[in-house]
């Protein structure tokens, strides 16, 4: 056929014009697999923005949806010309000249790469055709995919096809129409109406050029020029635009001029009260599945998975409830202590008299506030004593109401807030997440993003080096007076810590009596015999993973951790020494039902299986043991039928900031946290803030419902027999109580373990 043509470079040319439709079409047909889907025309014709992804309980109860419902769909006609020449002049300026592909730009772009000067050539079709059809997502993409360079020349060519059955589809008009409803701003805005309400609180027929060219701008880099977080960039990119508008007479000079001298004027009031369906527990599957949808290519909010997690409903059900009855009643308890009396206050309970203005220098629109007033501290002031209308969060339900800023944070700085995480050691399936009071007002997650000093929850990883490194249960120490020199950083320190009540018994203790009892003095002698560094190493193994310092104080809870980490390792203890990954997602399915993914359970031996049991019947004794901190859950009466055992360990940080409980059954651990978001915010005495009195009571009702419940899989039971030979001597005697005293008996009889306590010791025992 080819030779017919007589003159060589016309043959040549026709040559590989042929190739080229060949190569195209076997692109189009996905010729042997190799180039994977390209959309069709009915795809063109009918397209779907978004999927959205459904996320799901372990029981198939439906938790909530990923979506993009603010990618609220406007007409053309409801967009500003000031936005649509901004595109234009920026993006593709011979928009309305070419069909799809502009040609063009392509060779001018490939010309000025080869100088050196790369600039890219995508026309608004192609973009559209990106944004709607995900041309380079791992779906659309065949064996090629394996072969770098040629990959990308058929990411284009999809593209430039894909194009060009759009602009066979579609008019122009209808073609930015749907560019504007579908392109990201940043910051979880999709679409322009959006975007122009988060950013001006403007509909998009409202926005002015200078406003239209800052939206625009951001398309070229949504992170780069994020007007909240990089305002000098976003202004720099805006007035380039507004150059570019100038340039192709969109605007005259002097309006180009008075527009790129408006600064920013951000109006970030706008709240979106369609935005609903948000939950702890669906942000935490979003987290937890991050780096499994980058590697793997999937998009959350569009790409339509079923993702089926390792959550409890009834469970989860249950352990709402316990935190709002108790979270509720420690609120007025907080309340009353304080009155009319502002909390924030230092270490020696001095107020805090420049609290108010840090907190308000801390919130986004304080920086914002500065540039608009010049610096002007009474103008940024008189912002924040404003009245304004607003909704806020009670636990009587929302409440309308007018109040300022500062009252606001006055207001919300005040409110306690708890984490809650239940988890199945055997499984590693966490079975409850509870991060906060209440989603919509309260982002920020207390199980695994907040960290906070664990206080006496954090000992029995000394106790733990202790019996992997010779000691028994019923070793003993005396509780006394005990100072310890260290160096740290270079510099010589001596630590003398107090018990919590300020007194020493100079009484014998076993490990398994003082650890109950939570008797700092022997806490900290233990910690010397072992090694604070060694106190480090264990707490790591078990699977705690903040950093720590080794210092000796480590052993009473000095340093940062999270619910999370704290729940991971407690339940290395009930899984025979074993530390797991905890599972929140077992499977997750595609659209058509085609399991994509499915997560199954990790874990190492590091600790022995002696050592780990040792460890439980340790915990036992906060209920056994005479002063033990968990003693207050014999309260809970439906806690203790058919000889059910329940471990656990309080903890409290200094000043009553933080409470802790940290609780174990035979098959769940359980961690909960409750304090302020605000350090400087707290309770003012044991009696109060301790965390046997503000996290013990949420644990106790939270499991007298799930024990009450014959259906939630979790029954009355003692904890497990050894599961290998013990052969450190655990079975010691404990000291009784004198039932006429109330005092400690401490002539060392042999007490049965398995008894029910008639009566507790007198005087502050409660250590935390």
């Amino acid at each position: 056929m080819f030779k017919e043509i007589k003159i060589r470079p016309l043959r040549w040319l026709a040559i590989l014009v042929y190739f080229v439709i060949l190569f195209f079409c076997a692109i189009e047909l996905n010729f042997l697999w190799l180039f994977g889907y390209t959309p069709e025309m009915d795809d063109i014709r009918n397209p779907i923005l978004s999927v959205s992804s459904e996320v799901y309980f372990a029981d198939g109860k439906l938790i909530g949806k990923y979506y993009r419902e603010n990618r609220s769909p406007v007409s053309i006609d409801s967009i500003s010309p000031n936005l649509i020449n901004a595109l234009v002049a920026t993006e593709d300026v011979r928009f309305y000249k070419h069909g799809g592909v502009d040609m063009y730009s392509v060779t001018t772009g490939l010309w000025s790469t080869a100088k050196g000067d790369r600039r890219g050539a995508s026309t608004i079709t192609q973009q559209l055709a990106k944004n709607l059809f995900s041309t380079r997502k791992r779906k659309s993409q065949g064996l090629i995919k394996h072969v770098p360079f040629f990959r990308t020349v058929v990411f284009k060519i999809k593209e430039w096809l894909t194009a060009y059955k759009i602009e066979h589809v579609y008019d122009k008009k209808k073609i930015l129409e749907l560019y504007f409803n579908t392109v990201p701003f940043g910051n979880n805005s999709f679409g322009i109406k959006t975007a122009s309400l988060k950013y001006f609180h403007k509909n998009p027929n409202e926005v002015n050029p200078a406003e239209a060219a800052m939206l625009i701008g951001m398309l070229k880099a949504t992170s780069t020029y994020n007007p909240i977080n990089n305002p000098e960039k976003a202004l720099e990119r805006r007035n380039v635009v507004l150059r570019q508008m100038e340039k192709y007479e969109f605007l005259k000079k002097p309006e180009a001029d008075a527009n790129i001298a408006k600064p920013l004027g951000l109006d970030l009031s706008y709240v979106d009260q369609n935005s609903t369906g948000d939950s702890y527990l669906r942000q935490a599957v979003e987290k937890w599945l991050k780096k499994w949808c980058k590697e793997n290519d999937y998009d959350l909010y569009e790409d339509g998975l079923k993702i089926y997690t390792t959550i409890d409903s009834k469970l989860q059900q249950y352990a709402e409830e316990a935190v709002a009855e108790k979270m509720r009643m420690l609120q007025r308890r907080f309340y009353n202590i304080w009155g009319d009396k502002n909390p924030w206050r230092d270490s020696k309970g001095v107020e805090i008299k420049d609290f108010l203005l840090k907190a308000e220098q801390r919130l986004p629109i304080y920086a914002l506030l500065k540039k608009k007033y010049n610096g002007d501290t009474v103008q940024i002031q008189n912002y924040f004593n404003t009245k304004k209308k607003m909704t806020v969060f009670t636990w009587k339900g929302e409440r309308d109401t007018t109040m300022s800023s500062v009252d606001s944070i006055k207001y919300y700085t005040k409110l306690l807030n708890t984490g809650m995480m239940t988890m199945e050691p055997s499984t590693g399936k966490i079975k409850v997440w509870i991060g906060g009071i209440d989603y919509k007002y309260f982002k920020y997650d207390h199980v695994n993003q907040s960290k906070r000093q664990a206080g006496s929850t954090f000992k029995p990883f000394a106790y733990l080096t202790a019996l992997d490194n010779g000691y028994s249960p019923c070793d003993k120490f005396t509780d006394k007076p005990v100072s310890i020199n260290y160096t740290y950083e270079g510099k010589k320190e001596t630590w003398s810590p107090n018990n919590a009540d300020w007194n020493f018994t100079y009484m014998d203790m076993s490990l398994r009596w003082a650890m109950g009892r939570s008797v700092n003095s022997i806490t900290a002698q233990v910690t010397e015999k072992v090694g604070w560094d060694k106190v480090v190493e264990y707490a790591h193994k078990a699977g705690i993973e903040s950093p720590l310092k080794a210092i000796p104080s480590v052993s009473l809870g000095s340093n940062d951790v999270s619910v999370y980490e704290m729940v991971r390792a407690y339940s290395t203890f009930l899984n025979k020494g074993k530390k797991v990954d905890p599972l929140l997602v077992t499977k997750i399915t595609d659209n058509r039902g085609k399991i994509v993914a499915e997560f199954t359970l990790k874990e190492e031996q590091v600790i022995s299986p002696e050592t780990a049991w040792l460890m439980l019947y340790m915990f036992r004794g906060g209920m056994e043991e005479p002063g033990g901190t968990s003693q207050a859950l014999w309260e809970y009466n439906d806690l203790w039928k058919k000889n059910n055992q329940i471990g656990g360990k309080t903890g409290t940080s200094s000043d009553y900031v933080d409470g802790w409980y940290m609780g174990i059954t035979k098959d769940l651990v359980t961690g909960i946290w409750v304090g302020d978001d605000d350090r400087s915010v707290h309770f003012t005495t044991s009696e109060s803030g301790e965390g046997s009195h503000t996290a013990l009571p949420i644990f106790g009702s939270f499991m007298t419902k799930v024990y009450n419940d014959p259906k939630s899989g979790y029954t009355y039971g003692q904890f497990p027999k050894p599961w290998v030979k013990i052969n450190k001597k655990y079975d010691c005697p404990s000291p009784r109580l004198h039932i006429d005293t109330g005092e400690v008996d401490t002539s060392w009889a042999p007490i049965d373990t398995t008894m029910t306590p008639t009566l507790e010791p007198t005087g502050p025992v409660n250590i935390p």
